[in-house]
């Protein structure tokens, strides 16, 4: 039973962005196996209101670029139904690949999304936890958008993780949807693929780091946190 218990912990807490993903349908009758459609979220938030970041930039990132990843996930999934044993092993192997980029990209679009719409102000227990670290909120700040700039005129994600074998937080950079930390719990994620801002600000993506920081929810990240927090107790049981 204790085995058991630790795998189901392990896996629950693998799935950390997952536990943010979007609600599903029912998986499609008459299809033995069939997977559950994935939905597309609506924003959070009313585009129109954010600082510095244009409602025709985020809805077109929304619309297009997340939206399109949950689509085609949904289609990946539909192929993979269809796989048995005699399906070539290349066939499945790129079939997979795609399923693990369209996922990823369709959680941390959400995530994404689902941390901004707020004020630049931090507050609440990820900022005191960040002040408490070595070099305190300036020094996360200066790593965080020095790794961001690292990304500019490329593709990628920065995101700042809770690390639920020890409870530190870290920043870890991303260059492709398909690398992310095992067993961090994502709580603040930027995007920096130029489709998330070449729109706005063209190449110049320094300022549109600066529109991210303007509006930031932090809410959204103390309740991450909290959840994260929740997770790590439960796989350290």
């Amino acid at each position: 039973m204790e085995a058991s218990r630790r795998e189901l912990l392990t896996a629950f807490a693998l799935s950390g962005a997952a536990l943010l993903a979007a609600p599903v349908n029912a998986a499609e009758p008459g299809k033995p196996g069939g997977v559950a459609k994935r939905l597309v979220r609506p924003l959070p938030f009313d585009p129109k209101k954010l600082k510095g970041l244009s409602d025709r930039l985020i809805v077109s990132h929304h619309d297009n670029n997340y939206a399109g990843a949950v689509n085609n996930l949904n289609k990946v999934e539909d192929e993979l139904s269809r796989v048995n044993k005699d399906t070539p092993g290349f066939v499945v192997g790129g079939l997979r690949e795609r399923e693990l980029t369209f996922a990823n990209s369709a959680d941390l679009h959400e995530l994404y999304f689902g941390n901004l719409g707020g004020t630049d102000k931090p507050t609440g227990a990820v900022q005191k936890a960040i002040a408490d670290a070595p070099g305190g909120f300036p020094h996360w700040e200066e790593l965080f958008r020095a790794t961001a700039m690292s990304l500019a005129g490329g593709s990628g994600w920065v995101i700042l993780d809770y690390e639920l074998h020890s409870g530190e937080l870290r920043t870890f950079w991303s260059g492709n949807h398909s690398q992310t930390r095992a067993l961090g719990y994502p709580l603040l994620v930027l995007d920096m693929y130029e489709h998330a801002y070449q729109m706005d600000f063209g190449a110049a993506a320094a300022k549109y780091v600066d529109a991210f920081f303007a509006n930031i929810e932090w809410q959204e990240v103390n309740r991450r946190y909290e959840k994260a927090q929740k997770a790590s107790a439960a796989l350290r049981a």
